[in-house]
């Protein structure tokens, strides 16, 4: 399974390939993928913290 995050509302879940809307607000969206592929954050199956901070850095920084 692979961890996505939505690009509206930062939303993270655990799922094979992302949906056209997010599960949580709604909107039709374009997802992120925040796994981790690194060993610094615990290899696969689990999420990339860094990168998710990274991004919702940049989320408020486009608010």
């Amino acid at each position: 399974m692979n961890y996505w995050s939505c690009r509206e509302c930062s939303y993270v879940f655990q799922v094979e390939s992302p949906p056209e809307s997010c599960p949580s607000c709604g909107a039709k969206c374009t997802f992120r993928d925040v796994n981790c592929y690194i060993p610094e954050c615990g290899g696969p199956d689990n999420i990339d913290y860094g990168l998710l901070g990274q991004i919702l850095s940049q989320n408020k920084e486009e608010e």
